[in-house]
């Protein structure tokens, strides 16, 4: 947008929201030309501060704005606004709506900054829009390549900062862009997508049904996480890296497909990495899987004490045959991480090891898959780790984005970081040491959480698409409630091996197929106190997308049905709801602009939970 393109009635507006209505009258006379030059109509963003280290430091206190992906370092999204209550949100209406073109998954969290919105979509396009009325302002397209993505092509949010907006791509790149115009600045590759396996189901037994599925993923290398920007520094990492072979073989009401697990040299090794803000240039860079010592302590149980079931007996003499298996070990990283600036620590989430499901392949604890991690911020050094289930045979990946808060525990106070998992507990931990501090009671059913696949096939649950996936909770400092939204849906592991004839080599695998019986999501209200469930709601289908809580003690949230829901954040009681034309499977932000308060969220679907794909971005806001 330029100068240009303002008109007379559009400065004249912009004039008399700023200026008193008698001042513009008495300068009628001036050039239009001089008006637009000294308030810049052309850019709202300049209007605001620069958002530099110490705006993006003080985000916590901004509940204006929403500069960061889990709107401020510690991941909360949490809104002190109350405009929109439990008293008045009964009038919540839609004010606007902005269609992307794009109907595919639909992820993204918004970034509101003075006044503009900025949105990443599917296939990795950047927005611009005017957060008052939906108006666009710039929009960047990436030439992505789609050919050989493994991992899909949504995309869960922007970067803010230092002047440029900062977006990782589905072909695994990380790019910047004028944040006033929308032009690239530069473009780094944060791996080779083309590199590693990508298999096709004919590597399947010849007499397995699925061989004839089509493929909707497999292993490679992508990004789809919103960067953290802090210090001059953006970070990111990459998805992909656990091998697991996507199968399209949707029937009646369950149209999850399978994942299938082959043992052997699949995937890829994930990462997480800071680039610099100016250049692009890699800072550091922090492995998921290490390449010495990734086999661990052969932990017959998970830290906290549940039985593994695991053969080490076995497990220890095929180590020397694949003592190599950390190169393609997995490890991806799924969301944004949260930070604590005063400790100097980043905290993230590594997603299950690869071969996924099945270890025979890849013998030990397979450090640091399926982890809480903490990083040193400026060196990306490993300062700590937690492993919530070692050699993990599930992908029960630590996916939900971590969360930092202070917590009374034990009559003691404690700098926490938090993290709700697809286990279904939310586990707590002392943020500077990693000590495990208590588990939550469980959010959602499980059973045979921890067996191992059968050659019968055992069902599971929460099972590898049950828990809290990425969806991000929220927490509210005034209860000391989280917030979760979560997954209930049981899976059949099966264990497949084929002794090969003719051509067809030997095959050693494991596959996960949704159960034919019912599926529903959780919202629960958690005691970071206790652990304690507070307050608990059923839902008819899985929550995949996210939650934001505000001041006006409300709990918003959408539903794959395409409802968007809003929830008395004490109660749990339902106080609005609307119905969309798409499943709302991202999470939703608040904001305000001029004095009012806005909900933003996007309703794009998710086709792999069979729920409607669309391409709105949706804002209510309260009669005017």
């Amino acid at each position: 947008m330029s100068v240009s393109s303002c008109s007379p009635d559009e400065i004249r507006g912009t004039l008399t929201s700023w200026i008193p209505l008698r001042f513009i009258q008495a300068t009628s006379l001036l050039p239009i030309s001089l008006i637009a030059a000294v308030l810049l109509c052309s850019s709202p963003s300049t209007w605001g501060d620069p958002i530099d280290t110490a705006r993006l430091l003080a985000a916590s206190q901004d509940a204006k704005n929403w500069l960061l992906p889990g709107h401020d370092y510690t991941n909360q999204r949490y809104v002190a606004l109350d405009h929109i209550n439990t008293q008045n949100v009964k009038s919540l209406r839609l004010r606007w709506k902005f269609r992307t073109g794009i109907q595919e998954a639909f992820q993204t969290t918004p970034l509101i900054a003075d006044g503009v919105m900025y949105i990443t979509t599917p296939r990795n396009h950047i927005v611009a829009l005017d957060a008052q009325t939906g108006k666009e302002l710039w929009r960047y397209e990436y030439p992505l390549n789609s050919k050989n993505l493994c991992c899909g092509a949504a995309n869960r949010g922007a970067g803010l900062g230092y002047g440029k907006i900062y977006m990782a791509t589905a072909d695994a790149h990380l790019i910047a862009v004028d944040q006033q115009t929308g032009k690239l600045v530069w473009d780094v590759a944060l791996a080779s997508a083309e590199a590693g396996k990508t298999e096709t189901a004919e590597v399947l037994s010849a007499t397995d049904p699925l061989r004839q599925a089509a493929v909707t993923g497999a292993s490679g290398v992508g990004a789809n996480m919103a960067p953290l920007v802090y210090h001059g520094k953006v970070i990111v990492g990459v998805t992909g890296a656990g091998y697991g072979l996507h199968l399209d073989n949707s029937h009646g009401k369950q149209p999850i497909g399978a994942v299938v697990g082959m043992a052997g040299a699949y995937g890829r090794r994930g990462f997480l990495a800071a680039f610099d803000t100016e250049t692009g240039k890699e800072l550091w860079r922090w492995y998921t899987i290490p390449d010495t010592g990734w086999e661990g302590e052969w932990r017959a149980t998970t830290l906290d004490g549940a039985p593994l079931h695991r053969d080490l007996v076995a497990e220890k003499a095929a180590f020397a045959t694949y003592a190599e298996a950390w190169k393609t070990g997995g490890g991806s990283t799924w969301t944004t991480p949260a930070l604590d600036p005063v400790l100097g620590l980043l905290f993230l989430g590594v997603g299950n090891p690869s071969p996924q499901m099945d270890g025979l392949t890849r013998p030990g604890d397979n450090l640091y898959s399926v982890s809480l991690i903490a990083l040193d911020v400026e060196s990306g050094k490993l300062r700590w780790h937690y492993q919530q289930v070692p050699h993990d045979l599930w992908g029960y990946d630590v996916a939900s984005p971590p969360v930092l808060f202070d917590a009374e525990v034990n009559g003691k106070k404690v700098q926490a970081v938090g993290q709700a998992s697809k286990t279904g507990w939310f586990y707590a931990h002392e943020r500077a040491t990693g000590a495990l501090l208590y588990k939550s009671e469980p959010f959602v059913p499980q059973e045979n959480i921890f067996t191992p696949p059968s050659p019968e096939g055992v069902r599971i649950a929460p099972g590898a698409g049950g828990g809290a996936s990425w969806s991000p909770a929220a927490y509210t400092p005034e209860s000391g409630m989280v917030y979760i939204a979560a997954v209930h849906m049981p899976t059949r592991y099966t264990v497949h091996t084929d002794p090969g004839e003719g051509d067809h080599p030997p095959v050693h695998y494991i596959t996960t197929t949704p159960t034919d019986e019912p599926r529903w999501g959780t919202l629960s209200a958690i005691d970071t106190k206790t652990g304690r469930i507070v307050w608990q709601k059923k839902l008819e289908q899985p929550l995949i997308g996210g939650v934001v809580v505000t001041k006006g003690g409300l709990v918003f949230v959408g539903e794959g049905s395409g409802r968007l829901d809003a929830f008395h954040a004490t109660t749990g009681e339902l106080l609005w709801q609307v119905q969309t034309e798409a499943g709302v499977n991202a999470p939703p932000i608040a904001y305000e602009v001029a004095g009012t308060e806005y909900i933003a969220v996007a309703a794009g679907g998710n086709p792999l939970f069979g729920y409607k794909t669309g391409d709105e971005l949706l804002v209510f806001a309260l009669p005017q």
